[in-house]
């Protein structure tokens, strides 16, 4: 069965750096796309990124354009969001999420059927 474990939240003040891991198993690496979606309290879920693992290409919404990066290690079926530049409006629990690619490019990231437990970051002002 799918398998995606988000790691790497944490505290950080404004203008810091975080790196998130989404670690991934029980399906095909190559045939999917991977994303990352984050919820803030009392707010609606916000795509954030994706990348679609076969051909490299990415997405960035945005709001995090020029701040966060995506990239895979396929190596390690590992999809990583870098995040610069971090504001307290980032705060949010970050979820990484997947779907095949083939389904992935007609859907939201937030519509992705598979994902993990979310990893919290806080961003302190």
């Amino acid at each position: 069965d799918v398998q995606l474990q988000a790691s790497g939240g944490g505290l950080v003040q404004a203008g810091g750096s975080l790196r998130l891991s989404c670690v991934t198993s029980g399906f095909t690496f190559d045939d999917f796309t991977i994303g990352w979606f984050r919820q803030a309290p009392g707010k609606e879920r916000e795509g954030v990124s994706y990348i679609r693992v076969n051909d490299g290409s990415t997405y960035l919404a945005d709001s995090v354009k020029g701040r966060f990066t995506i990239s895979s290690d396929n190596a390690k079926n590992t999809v990583y969001l870098r995040m610069n530049s971090l504001k307290p409006e980032d705060t949010a629990k970050y979820y990484c999420a997947a779907d095949f690619s083939y389904r992935a490019r007609e859907i939201p990231i937030t519509e992705y059927p598979n994902w993990g437990q979310g990893t919290l970051v806080t961003v302190s002002s």
